[in-house]
């Protein structure tokens, strides 16, 4: 099982990547948390869907892109364990997608902070 994780390890650039993601959606987790509390009990979290109340989730819903962000970032990293031996630059654009994704998440979600405050 070392030796699994050996080859991601080694290569500097998945290795950032999917530790920066991680610390990303550690960072949005956190983030949240500290303002979960003074949310109000409704959010506007689905903005692509019409105006008016379909545009609105519970507070709860605020985690779902977070979600989200950390099971693409469990996938990817399951795959990049997976082929990186047979094709790292496919391992690393993984990580890369990891990174960007969580990072537009921590994005959102503090924009939608901002716009209930």
């Amino acid at each position: 099982m070392k030796v699994f994780f050996e080859d991601v390890k080694n290569d500097k650039i998945t290795r950032l990547g999917f530790a920066s993601s991680f610390g990303i959606v550690l960072a949005s987790v956190v983030f949240v948390l500290f303002y979960f509390n003074s949310l109000p009990s409704f959010i506007p979290i689905f903005n692509q869907l019409p105006w008016g109340e379909h545009r609105l989730g519970a507070t709860n819903t605020i985690f779902l892109p977070i979600l989200i962000a950390f099971l693409i970032l469990l996938f990817n990293l399951f795959l990049s364990l997976v082929i990186h031996k047979r094709i790292p630059l496919v391992s690393r654009m993984l990580a890369i997608t990891s990174l960007s994704v969580s990072f537009l998440v921590l994005f959102f979600v503090i924009r939608t902070v901002q716009l209930v405050f």
